[in-house]
């Protein structure tokens, strides 16, 4: 059963990107899906689908258009940065995470790296490296919002860890030479 979920939702996603849909191309996409999913559906469900995979797929959902809105806003301070070069400071941030699942951590630093101004540099267990390119930018990511989000569209109880949402205590600051 999971097989055939992982085809139909591969399936489904080479059809929205691929475009074409004369019969070659539509055999191709099938064999292909059905591939990928007989070898490797566990990787997208380790464990059989349930109300809770539903519950997290629906929330991941719920989280792209809070994620294309921070995108917009650090485009827009990008901008800012452009006219106000002054106001450049690069800065490495490290921090630690309290999201458990590699692909809470997985999706946190891609989130991180997609909005303009940060770039994840390094996943190291629960360690994260990621540049900054101006205070404001190194600010947001101390805020801990994305990650309580992420750990929210995860089901990960984040808040009970950090009271109030506020950051990890471990953080240091170094200027790239």
């Amino acid at each position: 059963m999971r097989r055939f979920i992982v085809f139909l939702i591969l399936f489904t996603v080479w059809l929205v990107f691929s475009g074409h849909f004369d019969v070659i191309h539509l055999a191709l996409g099938v064999t292909c899906s059905a591939l990928v999913a007989l070898f490797s559906y566990d990787l997208l469900f380790p464990e059989a689908p349930s109300y809770r995979t539903a519950a997290i797929a629906w929330r991941v959902l719920c989280f792209f258009p809070w994620l294309f809105y921070q995108i917009v806003l650090s485009n827009l301070h990008i901008l800012y940065l452009v006219c106000r070069p002054d106001r450049l400071r690069p800065q490495i941030v490290h921090f630690k995470t309290i999201l458990t699942s590699d692909l809470a951590k997985v999706a946190f630093g891609t989130s991180i790296t997609l909005t303009p101004g940060t770039v994840t540099m390094d996943i190291i267990n629960d360690e994260f490296t990621v540049h900054a390119i101006s205070d404001q930018a190194a600010k947001s990511l101390r805020s801990g919002k994305m990650e309580r989000r992420v750990g929210h569209a995860f089901m990960e109880s984040i808040n009970q860890v950090i009271p109030g949402g506020a950051p990890p205590a471990t953080e240091k600051n170094e200027v790239p030479s």
